[in-house]
C-alpha cells in the first residue's frame, strides 16, 4: 500500500530564502511536491475577495487564507497549493476563473521521494 505524499505549502519571501529552506526540508523527509501554483498581487481584487477564493477554492480556513492573502499582498505572491503539475494546471485555471492572477513553476523538488 501506497500513501499520496502531504501538500506542501511553502510562502515564498521577499528575498526566495524560506522557499530554499523549506524545500531542502520537504526533500529530507520525501513529501515535496514538484510543482507549485502561485497568486501574484494585481491592482484589481479587492483583499477580502482574495481570501474568499482562498477559503471557497481551496476549503482553506479563514486563518490560513487571511495568511495567504497578507503574503499575495505584501510580498507579491504566495504559494497557495503544491502537487502534480496537472492538479496545478487545475488551480491556476480555477484562480483565472476567479480573476486572480496566477501561474505554475516547479518547485524545484523534483525527483524528492
Amino acid at each position: 500500500m501506497t500513501t499520496s505524499p502531504l501538500p506542501l505549502l511553502v510562502p515564498l519571501g521577499s528575498a526566495g530564502t524560506a522557499v530554499e529552506e523549506d524545500t531542502e526540508e520537504a526533500l529530507a523527509s520525501g513529501i515535496a511536491d514538484p510543482w507549485v501554483t502561485i497568486v501574484w498581487n494585481d491592482p484589481v481584487n479587492l483583499m477580502s475577495y482574495v481570501t474568499y477564493v482562498f477559503e471557497s477554492y481551496f476549503g482553506y480556513p479563514r486563518a490560513k487564507a487571511e495568511r495567504l492573502m497578507t503574503q499575495v499582498h505584501k510580498n507579491g505572491r504566495a504559494v497557495v497549493s503544491s502537487g502534480g503539475r496537472e492538479r496545478m494546471e487545475v488551480d491556476v485555471q480555477a484562480m483565472h476563473g476567479y480573476g486572480l492572477w496566477a501561474t505554475l513553476q516547479e518547485s524545484g523538488a523534483r525527483g524528492a521521494a
